[in-house]
């Protein structure tokens, strides 16, 4: 699914085209994508004029003029991509483009541009939700600070950790903890803080309520993670793509995830690149470079779940 930085990147591409744009005419060419579209969905978008778009975490809003935003989610294959006025029939440097089949929002714009949602797998949605509700929204009243916001520091995961046993890995992907992180980023960004993803996140806390140096080492390394993978227009393993079809370099270099047996890239360090499952999916980690600290506390567990006996302390 893609996570911060591959929307962020989705939305970049689509910022000069789309804002202060008038949409003037929305093909809808199913009833329903993961949930059913809103009613009168077409009407209530046709003529109207792109003010903004923003993202909230793996949320597209794009606000118009008549006081709604439309929220897009791109779920597990969702692909977004721009047909520009004079452009030929083909999408992205490979000039490959996606299955027309599977364009199931078709926005064109006065300016010629034609906007097509793609996705095969229809795990994606979008909704119209009025501005001045919009905070209060189901999708978005309990959604943490953004991570490359004023509001993600270490005094928030100190208050948020404090009490909480549960792995590190678990209170990262938490989207009340922040918001836009998934698995890649918050193993990549484990790695590059040497935190265990099995240590408890309550270790991120003092007994005082303030929060430990290795709570600003980690939101450090969030924030250097997601600032490169949006540079270099986030990760590509299966369906991300820019709007203009091209591909994101970010997982070139991934330290960690899904490098399962290599050698840890860390100049001087012997060990070798693990899986485990955690909070349902796979966590990737170096057991030499991120050693959970001693004491209770959930053990690293190999691929079949048994403990590693290899990356206890």
């Amino acid at each position: 699914m893609p996570e911060l930085p591959e929307v962020e990147t989705v939305k970049r591409g689509l910022e000069p085209v789309l804002t202060g744009a008038r949409i003037t005419r929305v093909a809808q060419n199913r009833p329903d994508l993961r949930f059913p579209f809103p009613e009168n969905f077409t009407r209530r978008l046709e003529g109207r004029t792109v003010r903004t778009l923003s993202r909230r975490a793996k949320y597209l809003l794009v606000a118009v003029d008549s006081g709604e935003i439309l929220v897009m989610h791109l779920g597990m294959s969702g692909r977004i991509t721009i047909d520009r006025p004079g452009q030929e029939n083909t999408t992205g440097a490979d000039k490959s483009r996606p299955n027309p089949a599977h364009d199931h929002v078709v926005l064109t714009l006065d300016s010629g541009a034609v906007i097509r949602y793609n996705d095969p797998r229809r795990f994606g949605f979008m909704t119209l939700v009025p501005e001045s509700e919009l905070a209060h929204h189901k999708l978005f009243a309990q959604l943490g600070p953004e991570p490359l916001g004023n509001s993600f520091h270490a005094d928030h995961l100190a208050r948020r950790a404090t009490g909480r046993r549960q792995p590190l890995k678990s209170f990262l992907l938490d989207q009340k903890t922040v918001a836009g992180l998934g698995n890649i980023y918050v193993c990549e960004a484990l790695y590059r803080a040497r935190l265990s993803p099995v240590t408890q996140a309550m270790t991120l806390v003092r007994k005082d309520g303030k929060p430990v140096k290795k709570a600003e080492k980690l939101c450090t390394a969030i924030r250097a993670v997601l600032h490169e993978a949006i540079e270099q227009g986030g990760s590509t393993l299966r369906d991300h793509r820019l709007t203009d079809g091209s591909l994101g370099y970010f997982q070139h270099s991934f330290a960690v995830y899904g490098k399962e047996g290599e050698n840890c890239r860390r100049p001087n360090c012997k060990g070798k690149i693990k899986r485990l499952p955690l909070s349902g999916r796979s966590t990737f980690y170096c057991p030499n470079c991120q050693k959970p600290p001693r004491g209770p506390g959930p053990q690293p567990r190999n691929a079949k779940g048994r403990e590693s006996q290899s990356t206890t302390p």
